[in-house]
């Protein structure tokens, strides 16, 4: 089943959302968090899309515990992994990359200021 592929379009209101394309029949799909399958995959056929189908997964409230979390979208047949995703919670914000990154371009603006600064008051 190497032709099969899912991509995700969004998570909205708890709601993961992709498409899956498999160019032909609806496999059969199970998502696993720490080695559990999860409840409540929903995957139909796309209308006017042979082998195309919408897939949706709500998050259960249950899993989102502090830290990372990874989910696995497999096909259940073959057990191959189609494609994951991944939630972090509860993570204090100096240990985020991207708040680092946030913090390292607001210092840099700072720099930029004082430096501006510091040329106009030798100048003149």
């Amino acid at each position: 089943m190497a032709d099969v592929k899912l991509t995700k379009t969004r998570v909205r209101a708890g709601v993961w959302e992709g498409i899956l394309s498999t160019g032909g029949a609806k496999p059969t799909l199970d998502v696993l968090h720490l080695e559990q399958k999860l409840p409540g995959l929903v995957v139909t056929e796309m209308p006017g899309a042979s082998g195309t189908f919408a897939v949706r997964l709500p998050i259960p409230a249950s899993v989102l515990n502090e830290g990372v979390q990874t989910f696995l979208f497999r096909d259940s047949s073959t057990g191959e992994t189609l494609t994951h995703f991944t939630i972090v919670t509860g993570v204090a914000m100096e240990d985020d990359l991207r708040a680092e990154v946030d913090l390292l371009r607001a210092e840099l603006d700072m720099l930029k200021r004082a430096f501006r600064r510091h040329c106009l008051e030798t100048m003149g």
